[in-house]
């Protein structure tokens, strides 16, 4: 696994850009910058810690994909930890085997502070080494995104 790190500052209060990024009071906000990932980028479950939560979207054949995951910590506007610890295929859960096990207990961390008036969103990640060039050029637009969301409202 490649730690990979990612940051931005937003000109809007902190409480807005935990709740704008995770989709807290509006789904459609987290989906909205995830986007960048998968256009029908979504997710099953709750942020509460120990919560299991599934990362997906559809796939150009309209099967439903993504990561099956937990919320490792969870402190309320300040720190989320999301673990990895499976994959969803065609509809279908998978946690265990040599494609899960290249992702296994691979983290998500993002981390909101005040700063000056400002929310620095700090993204840190484990994947794998195939995908450092997608996160690295899908990433930063993803939290351009999540900026223009939170500073229009």
């Amino acid at each position: 696994m490649k730690k990979v790190h990612y940051q931005i500052q937003i000109q809007a209060p902190l409480e807005l850009v935990y709740q704008q990024m995770l989709g807290l009071k509006d789904k459609s906000t987290y989906e909205q910058w995830t986007a960048f990932f998968n256009p029908t980028s979504t997710y099953e479950g709750n942020w509460e810690k120990g919560s299991k939560m599934l990362f997906i979207g559809t796939d150009e054949h309209g099967e439903k994909g993504g990561m099956v995951s937990e919320i490792a910590e969870h402190i309320p506007n300040r720190f989320v930890s999301i673990r990895h610890y499976g994959l969803m295929q065609s509809g279908k859960e998978i946690i265990d085997g040599p494609e899960v096990e290249k992702w296994a207990n691979g983290f998500e961390n993002y981390s909101f502070e005040a700063v000056d008036g400002t929310t620095e969103v700090r993204v840190d990640l484990d994947t794998v080494e195939d995908f450092v060039d997608y996160m690295n050029e899908h990433y930063p637009k993803a939290l351009e995104k999540l900026k223009t969301i939170c500073e229009q409202r």
